[in-house]
C-alpha cells in the first residue's frame, strides 16, 4: 500500500502467534524526569505495571508536561528486552501514535483497569 495523508504504508501480515507472544500490558506513570542525554527531546518515565513491578521506560512524549503525565494510565509492551538508549535502561515501551503536528499522542484505556492488566 502507498503512503497516504502523511499515514505509513502497511506493514506485512503476521500470524495470531506473532501478536499473541506480545505481552501488552495497562501500567500507570508514577515518576517522570527530564532525559537531556537523549538524541530526540524523551522523559525517563516509571511505569507501574502492578504484579510486574515498576519498569522504565524511554519516551518521546515531551508534548506533555512531566508533571501533567503523573497518574496517566498507558498502554505498553513489558516483554521487549532492556534497550541502552543513551545510558539508560529502557525496560517497557509505551505506545502511542503521532497526531496531526507531530506530537506523540499515548494510548490509554477508555475507562479505569487494574495495572498490569493484559492487553488483547
Amino acid at each position: 500500500m502507498s503512503e497516504t495523508a502523511g499515514t505509513p504504508a502497511q506493514k506485512a501480515e503476521v500470524t495470531y502467534d506473532d501478536f499473541a507472544r506480545l505481552d501488552i500490558r495497562v501500567g500507570r506513570i508514577v515518576e517522570v524526569q527530564p532525559f537531556p542525554r537523549a538524541r530526540n527531546p524523551s522523559y525517563k518515565v516509571a511505569v507501574d505495571l502492578g504484579d510486574l513491578g515498576i519498569r522504565w521506560s524511554s519516551a518521546q512524549i515531551t508534548s506533555y508536561a512531566s508533571d501533567a503525565l503523573v497518574g496517566t494510565q498507558v498502554v505498553c509492551i513489558a516483554n521487549f528486552p532492556p534497550r541502552n538508549i543513551a545510558g539508560f535502561q529502557s525496560q517497557v515501551l509505551i505506545l502511542g501514535a503521532q497526531d496531526a503536528a507531530g506530537n506523540v499522542i499515548l494510548l490509554s484505556p477508555r475507562s479505569e483497569v487494574a495495572l498490569g492488566q493484559v492487553v488483547f
